[in-house]
């Protein structure tokens, strides 16, 4: 047992903050998210503007999930067997350089370099590189936060994680948003698009150098067989125990159905008729949503009877999912797109703290990998099946679909999982040592 595993826990809401490499992972971490947020979010605009298609909306999500669920189990995999520190250099130098080849094409094109039609095709390839690097950040990331701290800090932690996650997916999309709208007045000369992609790039780099600080993390995970004997262990472990299995099912496809975030365009530009900044605006309420709830759950844990907790909050994000599709009015969307992230945000938290509590250290980048193909690439697959459901139902009904199922799916899980509802955080230990349930 290392030092900081011996050292009292105390009644802190900071306590997580006192550990460097922490710190650390939260600066890096912090950057990292701002920077993607500003391209999912102007790619997306920049993509629906050129083409005016809800289809190349969702090849967007489509193009980032397949090499994301793909690999994932071979980046777990990777992740396991080296060292953490040097593989996130690499994963961050590859998300920079396919940035830098976004922007450069941007550029070329407004020179007339690069015909417009080759634009959204090289966007995609690039979309498909970051998600190549995902498959492999995820894991990697995991690993580093779960030795970041003790595990008694674990729901500190998590919320510090989360919160600060959060903040940048504010700030992200609100920046994307006015510097993509203001661009051209602000720098003389200077195209929003490549004003936007002069602020990824610079944020990309920070996190890049705040990788430096954080101190090595060697294998802790030596095969002794080969890999896909090693890979179905990893398997084996989430599908055998219910309470992860039905955790990371319950958001894959509640976000499968409900999330509505790539049509966030569409209803911009020919729903509500706000522009841009609207849109910056709508991608920025669901994460202050999230943030301002998880700053709450600080001091207010949500992990008294978590089980019951988290198909609450699913059940508020489905509720709210509905009530965007069938506002016509800004305030009132962003009303609902507040309160989505507010739910969201609850069942992260919970969902975090248990897959953290529930996973065995040698195991961590392999169930990461897992989690990752259920939560990590749910957005992106929920994105096509969004793209795919307005084209075949028009925007609204889509929506209003995705948040119906939704409700249905939190319906299912309650009477599949009901001996898991009166569960405190002090008795997930019984659930690590159940015999394989039949799920």
């Amino acid at each position: 047992m290392s030092e900081a595993d011996s050292q009292p826990v105390k009644k802190d809401p900071f306590l997580a903050l006192r550990y460097k490499d922490f710190r650390s992972y939260l600066g890096m971490r912090f950057f990292f998210t701002f920077a993607y947020q500003m391209q999912t979010t102007v790619l997306g605009f920049y993509i629906y503007t050129i083409t005016h298609s809800k289809v190349a909306i969702a090849f967007i999500g489509l193009s980032e999930a397949i090499p994301a669920v793909g690999i994932a189990l071979y980046g777990g995999y990777i992740a396991d067997k080296y060292e953490k520190r040097k593989m996130l250099l690499l994963i961050y130098i590859g998300v920079l350089l396919s940035s830098l080849v976004i922007f450069t094409v941007t550029l070329k094109s407004m020179s007339g370099y690069i015909h417009i039609g080759w634009i959204v095709p090289i966007m995609y390839a690039m979309i498909f590189c970051n998600g190549v690097a995902r498959a492999f950040y995820g894991p990697a990331t995991f690993t580093i936060y779960a030795h970041s701290v003790p595990r008694e800090v674990y729901p500190n932690a998590s919320t510090w994680s989360s919160t600060s996650w959060q903040i940048a997916s504010i700030l992200g999309p609100m920046v994307a948003g006015f510097t993509y709208a203001f661009g051209d007045k602000m720098i003389a000369g200077i195209s929003g698009m490549t004003a936007t992609f002069s602020i990824i790039l610079l944020s990309l780099l920070i996190a890049l150098l705040l990788v430096y600080q954080l101190r090595k993390y060697p294998a802790v995970f030596i095969p002794k067989e080969n890999i896909w004997k090693s890979l179905s262990a990893g398997l084996n472990f989430v599908f055998t125990n219910k309470m992860m299995l039905y955790a990371m099912s319950l958001d894959l496809f509640s976000v499968f159905f409900g999330g509505a975030v790539a049509l966030l365009p569409v209803f911009a530009l020919d729903i509500l008729k706000v522009g841009p900044e609207g849109l910056g605006i709508m991608r920025m309420a669901s994460s202050l949503g999230a943030a301002i709830t998880m700053i709450v759950m600080v001091r207010f844990s949500p992990m008294d009877k978590p089980w019951r907790n988290l198909l609450i909050a699913v059940a508020g994000f489905g509720c709210c999912i509905i009530g965007f599709g069938l506002s016509t009015s800004f305030y009132i969307t962003l009303l609902f797109l507040f309160g989505q992230g507010a739910f969201d945000a609850v069942s992260v938290i919970i969902r975090g703290t248990l897959i953290q509590l529930l996973t065995p250290d040698e195991m961590r980048g392999r169930v990461s990998a897992v989690s990752s193909m259920f939560i990590g690439s749910s957005n992106e697959i929920g994105d096509f099946e969004s793209g795919i459901a307005a084209k075949l139902l028009n925007t609204v009904p889509a929506v209003l679909f995705g948040g119906s199922m939704t409700l249905l799916i939190v319906t299912f899980t309650y009477f599949k999982t009901k001996n898991l509802l009166p569960l405190s955080l002090n008795d997930i230990h019984v659930v690590k040592e159940e015999d394989q349930d039949n799920v």
